[in-house]
């Protein structure tokens, strides 16, 4: 049987040193002592070697100033210290307008080891198809309603798939014409239907 949330949770305020990997389900009414860094980013994080940046979705955006911070909130409780990264692509970075006078230092992305990207699209390559299919419509639907990203539909989806190429597909998953139409992305140039 899979654990459920509440197990995961009650697992994670009781040990220490470990590593919860959440969504913003853990930013409302949860809370966790003694957590010290609050990491915001993409639960399937994925290093795109061949675009020299790191990917970030699903959680990393915030789709706004209030949910940064809302974030953060989960470290550094009750006087602790505690500190945030915020892992941004370079078409994300307009972000960083909206918090200019919060203390965000920028940092640079290291570059990327020979051996550790060979080692990650080996692994890429053992991600089914069906799992690479529903990260690409996440990611879609997921920048489309974002109000900056999603605005231009043909940027959009050009950066979708460079999304596609950094999990080692050659040509973007087909997307049920249903899914493209409630998108509003019906006859986008780059997409392809199913």
């Amino acid at each position: 049987m899979v654990p459920t949330f509440i197990e995961y949770s009650d697992e994670f305020r009781k040990s220490k040193g470990l590593i919860l990997a959440t969504s913003d389900v853990s930013a409302r009414g949860v809370d966790y002592l003694d957590v010290t860094l609050v990491v915001q980013l993409y639960l399937d994080l994925l290093p795109c070697f061949t675009c020299d940046y790191i990917t970030s979705m699903l959680v990393g955006l915030p789709a706004d100033r209030k949910q940064y911070i809302h974030r953060l909130g989960r470290t550094g409780r009750r006087g602790k210290e505690g500190q945030g990264i915020l892992l941004l692509a370079p078409w994300e970075e307009f972000f960083l307008a909206t918090a200019k006078d919060l203390p965000i230092g920028k940092a640079l992305v290291p570059s990327t080891d020979p051996d550790t990207k060979k080692k990650v699209e080996r692994a890429l390559s053992n991600v089914e198809m069906k799992n690479k299919e529903a990260a690409y419509q996440a990611w879609l639907g997921y920048y489309n309603s974002n109000k900056k990203v999603g605005k231009d539909k043909y940027r959009l989806v050009e950066l979708a798939n460079e999304f596609s190429r950094c999990m080692g597909l050659d040509s973007p998953p087909a997307i049920p014409k249903l899914v493209l139409g409630k998108m509003g992305l019906k006859n986008i140039p780059g997409l392809r239907s199913k």
